[in-house]
């Protein structure tokens, strides 16, 4: 059964921050899907490595494997992506803007950080928007977009503003997205928001995957059942939190300005009583 028409053998994928985590996760399925991949990560052992595991899984080895150091927050860089994948494959059917980097800063706090985290989360993806989606509308045939977002993006918790900031932007960029897509006359590609819960990835700093973290591989079953059913939120759950517990947090989190509570009131302590019968109820 196919998932997608743009994921059949043959067809070409482009996965940013494929050295590791959910990237490299998915480009291995990509890969034993039958399509030809491109690995986009910054220089060093990571790729290095990754690239081996990818030629590996390939039907057709290293044939079907290209790898391009790329900063994706220089568009030139992203740019000079693109110009490699169309020189070596002639197309590109699936766009994977995954790069993320954490460990930004508070509202007031960290400008350093600030640039690195939204030069990478958010620049990076609208530099991977920008850079190729015009060339995948005129192949003319199915391609998929998938930009890796965050829950944080849409609950914004307390604690590192900068990350919520980046993750909120690639949120309202893919819907913009998406939406210009289906209203683009003779288009095939779709967009998708994936929305990891807790992944045990690089970003976790921990030696050992906590019991409540999932697996990049258990992410990337996810989403690809969520393209399968025609999701555009593919929001994963985890080992300690479900889908039902997201969809209540989210849910009061957007009742806050419904209800014109004050920000973030799921971590007021005027509110705490009210969210924990929330949370209980119809449960």
């Amino acid at each position: 059964m196919t998932i997608h028409p743009a994921l059949v053998p043959g067809h070409i994928a482009v996965v940013t921050g494929a050295a590791n985590g959910i990237g490299l996760a998915a480009a291995k399925r990509f890969a034993a899907l039958g399509l030809k991949v491109c690995l986009a990560d910054l220089p060093g052992e990571a790729l290095d490595a990754a690239t081996a595991e990818i030629t590996a899984a390939a039907p057709g080895g290293a044939t079907d494997v290209l790898t391009v150091a790329t900063d994706v927050g220089d568009l030139a860089a992203v740019e000079a992506l693109k110009a490699a994948v169309y020189a070596r494959f002639g197309a590109v059917h699936v766009l994977m803007n995954n790069a993320g980097v954490g460990k930004g800063g508070g509202a007031f706090a960290n400008m350093d950080g600030w640039k690195r985290v939204l030069g990478v989360n958010l620049w990076g993806v609208i530099n991977g928007v920008q850079t190729f989606t015009a060339d995948m509308i005129a192949q003319g045939a199915p391609g998929l977009i998938i930009n890796t977002g965050s829950k944080q993006g849409i609950t914004t918790p307390p604690g590192d503003t900068a990350y919520n900031v980046s993750k909120a932007g690639v949120k309202v960029l893919t819907e913009g997205l998406q939406h210009e897509l289906r209203n683009t006359d003779g288009c095939q590609i779709t967009a998708h928001l994936l929305v990891p819960g807790f992944t045990y990835t690089g970003m976790t700093g921990r030696a050992e995957k906590p019991d409540a973290a999932w697996t990049a591989d258990q992410v990337v079953d996810e989403m690809l059942r969520g393209i399968e059913a025609g999701q555009f939120y593919i929001i994963c759950p985890d080992n300690d939190v479900t889908s039902e517990t997201d969809r209540k947090r989210i849910q009061w989190a957007a009742e806050d300005v419904i209800q014109n509570r004050p920000p973030l009131s799921r971590w007021h302590p005027d509110y705490k009583d009210a969210f924990a019968a929330f949370m209980a109820a119809d449960e």
